[in-house]
């Protein structure tokens, strides 16, 4: 035994260099075509194409590169070598790593040594891209079936550069010969090429008119460096505030857990998130140029508004209707508080509530209708409704035409509230003299405090953490948003997550949960909470609720 692994050490070297042939009767190892392969004279794409193998035969494999998957195939008359192939596209019989590694150059073609082995002369490897001359137009489109991934070489392992959807078209360009995989137009890519999976598309022309394309490796260049998916978050900060290290690592291990769950800002089902942390000012967020459907989660800007006008505690019918808003989200009581605000037009009170945000400089967000009760009895507006057009993406989502918002605006509101509640400062009392107290602001967060439903941010904290936050969902949107007062440090957290047509509750509740939780830990580092809690979502009751009388208290003090 000792002697034969001598041997066989003594042989790796020798073929190593190249300077010895293996006979394919001392490892058993053969190769045989799937379909047909071409062989080359290095185990490079790019090297001289020496003949092509096709399925019926096998070769012997007498050696393999050390580097790359290719593998040296030998003549199974006379055991000399033949060229290289690429490991997949050939079936293997037998165990590779007794084939020694090779570095053997098999030089250029030769007459056909079997039937099976057609000669050919040597040929450049289609290099691609580009294949086509820029600008040049094929006539051969391909129609998006679905929603796919476009990626920057022919498979699923290579990097995705881009999304498309269905109906999109793109110019082909290109065809692989060993791939079911199309070379396209794509502007947006390094090149200006990508790659789709042929099954995919719809289309329309002959392909193999185009250039057949070989290449087996796409290498990116190196890129100018992008911006990180996860972003500082300045909108009401004057003086922005530095991310420290270690906040902004919390950030990507959160768009981390988004992106392993399947939301993706780039594809259509999608998620978006704002952090503030309340003691330094730091705040990070991705997906706040997504504009969602605002859902209830647009309520805490309608309470926000409704302490705006009033000028005076509430009496015992706006306790009643402000808790029924936002403890049991009703949206009758809603609209109530829009008409206290619009002096008797709940569309008036709506608009008012959009140029409260925009005055406090949250434009990505607005409402500007009631919401709707009885879709079967949609009330006639005393005047024509005009949506704004923000800077956010208001198509992806499809979202809400009347009533829209996005993480980071509902994240700064949610600040507002606070600063104006504990540090007796911020935008509330600066941009709105006389409007606010902060005694006001604490009744507000007292408020959404008392909204309690055992998901979402909730399960995501131990069992009697403070969490003063408004929910909401639709069909194919579920969020949440809301501040957490925690041993460790406040903060103030939001999160939607959306995918077409229906958003499954099993998705959705248990990732947002996970993120709170991750971010619970993060401040809690030595009593952190080791699993999210499952609650059922419990009946609202007002019932004996002691914040009808905290929120026409003048002296409360929450």
């Amino acid at each position: 035994m000792r002697n034969t692994r001598i041997y066989l050490l003594l042989l790796l070297m020798a073929c190593a260099l190249g300077i010895v042939q293996v006979s394919a009767q001392i490892n058993g190892v053969e190769a045989e075509a799937i379909g047909q392969a071409n062989l080359r004279a290095t185990a490079d794409v790019n090297s001289a194409l020496v003949g092509q193998i096709q399925s019926g035969t096998r070769y012997p494999v007498i050696g393999r590169s050390e580097f790359f998957p290719w593998l040296l195939l030998a003549d199974p008359a006379t055991n000399q070598p033949l060229g290289w192939v690429f490991r997949d596209l050939v079936n293997v019989y037998g165990e590779l790593t007794l084939v020694p590694f090779s570095a053997l150059e098999t030089g250029a073609p030769a007459a056909s040594p079997t039937p099976t082995l057609s000669a050919a002369a040597p040929v450049s490897a289609t290099l691609a891209p580009p294949t086509t001359t820029p600008g040049a137009q094929t006539g051969i489109t391909g129609r998006v079936i679905g929603e796919i991934n476009i990626r920057y070489g022919p498979g699923v392992d290579y990097p995705r550069i881009g999304v498309a959807r269905v109906g999109d078209s793109f110019e082909i360009t290109g065809w692989h010969t060993q791939l079911p995989w199309l070379q396209i137009r794509y502007p947006a890519a390094p090149n200006g090429f990508g790659w789709v999976a042929k099954d995919l598309l719809e289309i329309q022309g002959d392909v193999f008119t185009l250039p057949p394309i070989s290449q087996t490796r796409f290498d990116l260049p190196t890129l100018t460096p992008t911006q990180p998916v996860v972003q500082a978050s300045t909108i009401l900060n004057e003086t922005p505030v530095a991310i420290s290290p270690a906040f902004r690592a919390l950030g990507d291990q959160l768009w981390a857990m988004m992106q392993q769950a399947g939301f993706e800002p780039e594809t259509s089902r999608l998620g978006a998130l704002f952090l503030l942390d309340l003691q330094t000012g730091e705040a990070i967020t991705f997906g706040n140029q997504i504009a969602f459907s605002g859902m209830s989660l647009n309520k805490i800007a309608i309470l926000a508004e409704l302490y705006g006008v009033l000028n005076q505690p509430p009496d015992l019918a706006q306790a009643n209707t402000i808790a029924s808003a936002m403890i049991c989200s009703e949206n009758t009581s809603t609209n109530d508080m829009l008409n206290i605000i619009g002096g008797g037009d709940a569309y008036a009170g709506a608009q008012a509530v959009t140029r409260f945000l925009q005055d406090l400089e949250l434009s990505n967000t607005f409402l500007v209708a009631p919401f709707v009760i009885d879709p079967n009895n949609i009330p006639t507006p005393p005047a024509p409704v005009v949506a704004p057009v923000t800077s956010a993406d208001q198509n992806i989502t499809q979202p809400d035409v009347w009533n829209q918002a996005t993480v980071d605006n509902l994240g700064w509101l949610l600040g507002s509230l606070y600063t104006c509640a504990y540090n007796e400062s911020g935008p509330l009392l600066e941009k709105f003299p006389g409007a606010y107290t902060p005694l006001e602001c604490r009744q507000m967060i007292q408020a959404m405090s008392n909204n309690k439903i055992g998901a979402l941010i909730e399960a995501g904290v131990p069992p009697g953490t403070r969490v003063a936050h408004k929910h909401g969902w639709i069909a194919d949107t579920h969020g949440d948003a809301g501040i957490v007062f925690t041993p460790g440090g406040n903060f103030a957290l939001v999160a939607i997550l959306h995918n077409p047509t229906w958003l499954d509750f099993s998705e959705s509740f248990p990732l947002i949960a996970e993120i709170t939780r991750t971010v619970y830990n993060y401040y809690n580092p030595t009593a952190p909470l080791e699993q999210i809690r499952q609650e059922t979502v419990p009946e609202c009751d007002l019932f004996g609720n002691p914040l009808i009388d905290e929120l026409m208290s003048a002296t409360f003090d929450g």
